[in-house]
């Protein structure tokens, strides 16, 4: 079952007082379509999620395939912002996050005991959109660039990107916190140059006329969008986490094969049209692993972005960071049963 609780702007410990209201929610809600004896067999697991985008629909459909029962899972999803969601882990009030790449910045800054067991996409879903004028990244030099903030992952990576294409990333453009979601109607209204984009966004300044310099995806070798947990669970309750992990990467398989059946799971999930969730599909389906793994290069790859973000003289470990073992031994599961969704 999902439900729509956002908690965002509520300091963490005020979020964990009101949890048995949000769980009461979960459990009162008429959406609940499972028996209260089958409730009864399984065991109750809750996952925040930082929003409804694509990469997030594989956990309602893997709730809504049977696939978390299967697993004797009753899957809570509830959208928590992703640093409320770390606390909330740490607490056990919630067993999973879809903000993995908060998880890695908490292992770098405070050595909390976390890892990422999940990579949905192996393309990171950014982009870069300019106004019309701007044909060229060298026509970035003193532009002003629109951001979710200087210590955002994506700001990194588009520093990278420019030093690759003859600007100094770091010293060229201006890059400005517009504030979340600001990014786009800043760009639109002539404030500024550019903008850091995800893919509704990006959808939107291209039908307003806006040019597309980078598809961050084609840039860097960065994962985006990956489930973490707590290093307590995978020890304490492993056969849970790989059932849920398996359960996951079944979801993987089917969104891949079943295009109509993924569009109707995200027009009940986020809401959009079905115009926007085949365009979505059809644009991104090819980013998700088909396996929830990401090479090591990969993982050292974002670590390394990590490592800029928080200012560190090393990277964190990969092996500190990450346990794709649950994966691994789900994926060559379902290739020896022969599985299709």
């Amino acid at each position: 079952m999902v439900e729509k609780i956002m908690v965002n702007n509520i300091g963490a410990r005020k979020v964990w007082r009101l949890w048995p209201l949000i769980a009461a929610l979960v459990i009162c809600s008429p959406l609940v379509k499972t028996s209260l004896s089958d409730a009864q067999a399984l065991q109750t697991v809750n996952m925040a999620i930082p929003s409804k985008s694509f990469q997030m629909v594989i956990y309602p459909v893997a709730q809504q395939r049977g696939y978390m029962k299967e697993e004797g899972i009753d899957l809570r999803v509830v959208y928590i912002a992703p640093t409320t969601s770390i606390q909330g882990m740490l607490g056990g009030d919630v067993q999973f996050t879809g903000a993995g790449t908060s998880a890695l910045v908490s292992i770098a800054r405070a050595n909390t005991p976390l890892k990422v067991v999940v990579a949905t996409n192996d393309l990171v879903l950014q982009w870069l959109l300019t106004r019309p004028t701007i044909t060229s990244p060298k026509d970035l030099k003193g532009k002003k660039i629109a951001t979710t903030g200087a210590g955002a992952i994506a700001t990194f990576m588009l520093k990278q990107i420019l030093n690759k294409h003859g600007l100094d990333g770091n010293k060229d453009p201006i890059y400005l916190d517009t504030g979340s979601g600001n990014q786009l109607p800043a760009l639109l209204a002539g404030a500024m140059d550019a903008a850091v984009l995800s893919v509704e966004q990006r959808y939107i300044g291209l039908d307003k006329g806006m040019r597309e310099m980078f598809f961050f995806g084609n840039e860097v070798k960065n994962s985006w969008g990956t489930l973490a947990t707590t290093d307590k669970l995978i020890k304490e309750q492993p056969k849970m986490v790989g059932g849920f992990v398996r359960a996951t990467i079944k979801a993987l398989r089917y969104i891949r094969q079943d295009k109509e059946g993924t569009i109707a799971a995200l027009l009940k999930f986020s809401g959009v049209s079905r115009e926007q969730a085949t365009r979505v599909y059809d644009d991104l389906i090819g980013t998700f692993t088909r396996n929830g793994l990401v090479d090591e290069e990969t993982q050292r790859n974002d670590l390394n972005i990590i490592r800029q973000v928080v200012n560190a003289s090393e990277a964190v470990p990969t092996a500190k960071a990450y346990d794709f073992s649950f994966a691994l031994e789900a994926d060559q599961q379902l290739n020896r049963a022969g599985w299709k969704p």
